[in-house]
């Protein structure tokens, strides 16, 4: 899965020691754009973790995978980051309608005018 999202906040880094030797997790919060903003954690593992890329304020591109476990009764979901990338300022914005100007909406294209010989036309089957 992916998702375009701003960086709200960077939890505390942790790190630890396996049986496969150190390992390091980046939780981070992001938070989607549009009408209803919605906050998302993701968990960045091992080399992933870039603090070049992990600024607050910058709108990353978020690649994931999603996978629920089970433990004693309970399921838990994480949201496993496998590749994070910096978005270019300048493709954040969603092209313009041709003709209009920014922030402004569409016109709406005026309906179809039939000529008399159509109009007895039906193509519906019913």
């Amino acid at each position: 899965m992916e998702l375009k999202a701003k960086l709200t906040q960077l939890l505390p880094l942790q790190t630890g020691e396996g049986r496969n030797g150190p390992w390091k997790k980046q939780d981070v919060i992001v938070e989607t754009d549009g009408q209803y903003p919605k906050k998302v954690c993701f968990s960045i593992w091992g080399d992933k973790v870039n603090p070049n890329i992990l600024v607050v304020g910058n709108t990353l591109n978020v690649s994931f995978d999603v996978e629920s476990r089970e433990f004693n009764g309970r399921w838990y979901t994480d949201l496993r980051v496998w590749k994070i990338d910096l978005v270019e300022e300048g493709s954040s914005a969603p092209p313009a309608a041709a003709g209009t100007a920014p922030g402004q909406p569409a016109e709406a294209t005026p309906p179809q005018e039939f000529s008399e010989s159509e109009e007895g036309k039906d193509d519906l089957p019913f």
